[in-house]
C-alpha cells in the first residue's frame, strides 16, 4: 500500500535557499523554502518568523520576505535547535524581538557546536555539491557579505507549553520532545487549525522517521516519538507547515497519516523488543522486520532497517554478545591481512566479491572488498567489485542517506581506480 501523502516525487530533495520571492501559503503565511523551511507570519503589529534557515541562507530569506511584510520582526520562532533552523537568527534579530524556543535548545545547540567537526564532515558528503551551487547563487544575487552561522540564546524559553497573542493572532507553542530533538516543539494557531510540527515527524512526512542519523545523532526514543506524535494529533489539525517540502493539507489525510505513522513505529518497536526476549540477534531483526501492507510508510530518509538497530541499541547499548572482541578496541581489520594470506591472496577474495556481485550480494561483496583493499589499497579487481556493489545498492534504494552514501563511496572508489 501506497503512503497516502507523499512529501514530493523522489522523495528527499531540497536545496539551500534559492528561491527568487517567498511562496504564498494564505493570506498572512509565506514560506521561503531552503535546507530546511523558514515561514513569515504576518499580523497588523508585525512579523513572525518561524526558523531562520543557516547562517549562509538567511540573506535569501530575509530578501524574500522583506520583499512581502517589511514590518519589524516581532517573535522568531525556532522550532528545534538544529543548525538550519537556528543559523539565520542573528540577521533577523531587530532590537525588541523576542527569539522563543523549548527549555532544551541551547542544550541541543551546545552538543552541536561541541561535535561540529565530527557531524560536519559526516554529512558533507550529503550536501556538499548542492551548498556549493547555493554559494554561487548567493554571490550572483545577494549584496553585501555573507553571514556567518548564529548560535543565538533565546530571549523566551519554556518546558511544556508557552502561549502569547500579536496582532490578534494566537500562538500556542508546545513542547515535543520526540521530535529529532530534545528542544523540538510545535506551534499551533488554534483560530485557523494551522500546526508548524517542524521535523517532529523527521524530514519527510508520511515516511518513516529517522531514529537514528547517518551523519551522527543521539538515538531517538521510538516511545517519546509516539507521545509527542499524539500530542500533535490531538490538535486535528487542517493544515500542516512541515519542516521540509510542501504543507500537508485536509484534517481528515492528517489524521489518517498519523495514525498510520503511529502504528508503523509502534510495529517494528514491538517487533524488536519481541526478537530481543526470544534470543534473535540484531542483525537477523534488521533482516525480518518488515512493515505490514496496512502499515506501509515511505522510507525516503529514515529505514525500518536501521531504525531496528537503533531501538535495539537504544535498549541496551552496543554491546550485542555475539563475540569477546565486541568488549575490546581490536577491530576486525587487524586480522584483514592474515585473512588475505590464509584465502591465497588478495586476488582470490576480490574474485569471490565479484562472484558475489553477479550472484545479486553486494552487501557480502563488499564485506569481501573491504578485507582486500584494507591490506591492498589499489588492488583492480577489488575496486571494480567494490564500485559494482555499490552501484547495484544504489539502483535498488530509495533512501536520501543511502543513495547519497552509496553514490559518494562509488565515487571515491572510481577516483582511485582511474589514478592506477
Amino acid at each position: 500500500m501506497e503512503p497516502l501523502y507523499k512529501s514530493r516525487p523522489g522523495g528527499f530533495d531540497i536545496q539551500p535557499a534559492s528561491q527568487p520571492e517567498a511562496r504564498r501559503i494564505n493570506d498572512f503565511i509565506h514560506l521561503s523554502e531552503g535546507l530546511s523551511n523558514s515561514f513569515l507570519i504576518s499580523t497588523p503589529d508585525g512579523r513572525v518568523v518561524v526558523n531562520t534557515g543557516m547562517g549562509f541562507e538567511a540573506p535569501v530569506h530575509k530578501r524574500n520576505y522583506d520583499a512581502v511584510d517589511a514590518s519589524p520582526t516581532r517573535y522568531i520562532l525556532l522550532t528545534q535547535g538544529h543548525v538550519d533552523h537556528v543559523g539565520g537568527v542573528d540577521l533577523f534579530r531587530e532590537p525588541g524581538t523576542e527569539v522563543v524556543a523549548q527549555a532544551g535548545n541551547m542544550t541541543h545547540q551546545a552538543e552541536d557546536e561541541r561535535l561540529m567537526p565530527f557531524r560536519g564532515s559526516r554529512s558533507a558528503f550529503a550536501f556538499v555539491d548542492a551548498i556549493m551551487r547555493a554559494s554561487k547563487y548567493i554571490e550572483d544575487n545577494i549584496e553585501g557579505p555573507v553571514p556567518g552561522q548564529s548560535n543565538p540564546t533565546p530571549t523566551i524559553t519554556f518546558d511544556d507549553t508557552y502561549s502569547f497573542e500579536i496582532g490578534g493572532l494566537r500562538f500556542e507553542l508546545l513542547s515535543v520532545p520526540g521530535g529529532e530533538t530534545i528542544d523540538s516543539m510545535a506551534i499551533w494557531l488554534p483560530e485557523h487549525e494551522i500546526c508548524f510540527p517542524g521535523n517532529m515527524f523527521s524530514a519527510l512526512f508520511g515516511h518513516f522517521p529517522n531514529l537514528v542519523t547517518v551523519r551522527g545523532d543521539r538515538y531517538r526514543d521510538p516511545l517519546r516519538f509516539v507521545a509527542s506524535l499524539d500530542r500533535v494529533a490531538a490538535l486535528q489539525s487542517g493544515h500542516l507547515l512541515v519542516g521540509h517540502h510542501d504543507p500537508v493539507e485536509g484534517k481528515q489525510l492528517i489524521a489518517d497519516e498519523l495514525a498510520r505513522l503511529r502504528g508503523a513505529v509502534l510495529y517494528v518497536h514491538d517487533a524488536v523488543v519481541d526478537g530481543m526476549n526470544t534470543g534473535k540477534d540484531v542483525h537477523s531483526l534488521m533482516r525480518e522486520i518488515t512493515l505490514p501492507g496496512e502499515l506501509e510508510v515511505g522510507q525516503g530518509y529514515g529505514k525500518v532497517a536501521w531504525s531496528v538497530r537503533a531501538i535495539w541499541e537504544n535498549y541496551v547499548g552496543w554491546f550485542h554478545h555475539r563475540s569477546t572482541t565486541e568488549l575490546y578496541g581490536v577491530p576486525p581489520s587487524s586480522v584483514h591481512e592474515d585473512l588475505v594470506e590464509l584465502a591465497g591472496g588478495p586476488n582470490a577474495l576480490a574474485a569471490r566479491a565479484l562472484e558475489k556481485v553477479e550472484a545479486g550480494q553486494p552487501q557480502h561483496a563488499i564485506h569481501l572488498t573491504d578485507v582486500v583493499l584494507s591490506v591492498d589499497r589499489d588492488n583492480r579487481a577489488a575496486l571494480t567489485a567494490s564500485i559494482q556493489a555499490h552501484e547495484q545498492l544504489e539502483a535498488e534504494s530509495v533512501n536520501f542517506w543511502e543513495t547519497s552514501w552509496l553514490r559518494r563511496q562509488a565515487g571515491l572508489l572510481k577516483q582511485r581506480l582511474a589514478k592506477l
